[in-house]
């Protein structure tokens, strides 16, 4: 790209430095007070475990504390397992890379085998699987501690975490706004300070969403890379994903290599790194081919303050030598969107009959939210066929994707069309019909939906601040299979415009 080109290199951090600190005089930065929750990521605090200088009691309880003291204000918690998490450090942990680390798992389908995961719904209040999932297994022989579940909307169906079993909840930047969704609890949560990373999965944004609302790193992984089951290894025809929100980069890629790889049963798993994820997250990326996508691909409205974001990451990415030019594929979004709620509807409305059928409850405004009873009509009318060609356009889709990226290592664009929203605008109980909600969630995140249809890793990076001191990520997209390069750019990003200091004060 030719605008800023001439600038120096010091130049253009000190812009997006400035960038990042705006509002800071109206909304201030929590300063480190030597607490390790909130001067250590998730590795810096299992290198205290291992040297003995903090206990995984210690931990624990100072998150629980945390947690006590600020779930009033923000409602991220879902589920409260601390008597589960003191048991578990007391049969004694295992010697994994986060061994001690208090950790939140997202209350939507994951499973601890008789704790509840309750979705988000009061039509699964109650509900206690019989199952572990596989990737609780895994999170829990890394050496983290398990001390709760964090809020989601209604089955994970909107970009907002509200809902009518647990409430709203509410942004630690601004309890007015949303956290984003699905994973808005697990966010909520990060950016408050309870832990320094927690459990997120991504359906159509749904990690990538929060992170871009709370000032957070959220990378999306590729399709088939993290186990999603059982009892199914695959979430919503394909789209669905698991991983987390993290205040760190290097806490995201040694998370996912702690938790990535196939599982049995599954129908397919996303190709075996040549060398872990961590290990990316000091090296050079070399020199990139970035697309810069400005315009929402579907053409509604970007805010100005998202688009002076993304230029500005691209400002930034050029004086890092990365070669940047504005370009964006060319996809037919009408059939990526009417696929994508084929996939979705049938999806619900499948889950919803069989759990009418296996607790005796109708199906009703009594248990379920306006927008997930439209899903539940829609996903009805779905036929085989329909679902036939909704897989084909989603092929076509990637196909399409990966062809543009033959010409580009990684794809910038807004995360979000505009700044965190206000409570209520786009929750599952709207003051709009079906079709009207569908429209108002869609241009909100247009960006977020076309990875989950590709299979693509995307990650959301917090490099700029709304004037009204809300954050606003940065979406960088790489090929399929290759959060290697995604992860690389990511530290440099890290390093060129640090954000760790930047905190909403609480």
């Amino acid at each position: 790209m030719e605008e800023g080109a001439g600038a120096t290199r010091r130049e253009v951090v000190a812009g997006a430095a400035a960038l990042m600190g705006m509002a800071g005089a109206s909304r201030g930065v929590a300063a480190t007070r030597g607490d390790p929750l909130d001067s250590h990521d998730a590795i810096g605090l299992a290198e205290l475990v291992r040297k003995k200088q903090v206990s995984p009691g210690e931990l624990l309880e100072a998150a629980i504390r945390r947690a006590e003291a600020l779930n009033p204000r923000f409602n991220f918690l879902a589920q409260k397992h601390y008597d589960y998490g003191r048991a578990a450090i007391a049969k004694g942990l295992p010697a994994g890379p986060f061994s001690g680390v208090p950790w939140l798992l997202k209350d939507l389908n994951t499973y601890i085998a008789g704790l509840p995961t309750e979705n988000g719904s009061r039509f699964f209040k109650g509900f206690r699987p019989d199952v572990t999932s596989e990737l609780v297994r895994r999170i829990e022989r890394a050496g983290f501690v398990i001390f709760g579940k964090t809020t989601v909307p209604e089955l994970g169906l909107t970009g907002t975490t509200e809902n009518k079993l647990t409430g709203d909840t509410r942004n630690p930047w601004n309890p007015g706004h949303i956290t984003g969704g699905s994973s808005g609890g697990a966010a909520a949560a990060v950016a408050a300070g309870v832990l320094p990373a927690a459990h997120a999965t991504d359906g159509g944004g749904s990690i990538r969403i929060p992170a871009s609302c709370c000032g957070l790193f959220g990378l999306k992984p590729s399709r088939g890379r993290v186990p999603m089951g059982p009892p199914r290894t695959e979430g919503w025809g394909g789209l669905s994903v698991h991983h987390a929100i993290t205040r760190s980069v290097r806490d995201s890629a040694a998370i996912l290599d702690a938790t990535q790889g196939p599982e049995p049963g599954s129908r397919y798993a996303a190709p075996t790194p040549a060398e872990t994820f961590l290990s990316q997250v000091g090296k050079a990326p070399g020199r990139l081919r970035i697309a810069l996508m400005l315009n929402a691909p579907a053409g509604s409205p970007v805010d100005p303050e998202c688009v002076e974001a993304a230029r500005n990451a691209a400002r930034l990415c050029e004086t890092l030598g990365h070669h940047v030019e504005e370009a964006a594929p060319k996809l037919d979004m009408a059939a990526i969107g009417a696929a994508g709620f084929a996939l979705i509807g049938s999806s619900v409305a499948a889950d919803m009959l069989d759990r009418a059928r296996a607790t005796g409850v109708a199906i009703g405004p009594d248990v379920l939210e306006p927008i997930t009873l439209g899903f539940v009509g829609y996903g009805q009318k779905v036929t085989g066929m329909d679902v036939i060609r909704a897989n084909n356009a989603l092929q076509a889709a990637a196909l399409t994707m990966a062809q543009f990226m033959t010409n580009y290592d990684v794809i910038l664009s807004p995360t979000l069309a505009a700044p965190p929203l206000e409570l209520g605008r786009i929750n599952l109980s709207p003051d709009a019909d079906f079709m009207h909600w569908g429209q108002r969630t869609a241009a909100f995140s247009p960006f977020t939906q076309i990875e989950n249809m590709t299979g693509q890793p995307a990650m959301s990076v917090p490099l700029a601040m709304a004037k009204n001191g809300l954050p606003i990520g940065v979406m960088f997209v790489g090929r399929y299979g290759d959060e290697a390069t995604l992860l690389r750019l990511a530290g440099q990003l890290e390093k060129a415009a640090p954000w760790k200091e930047r905190r909403p004060t609480i």
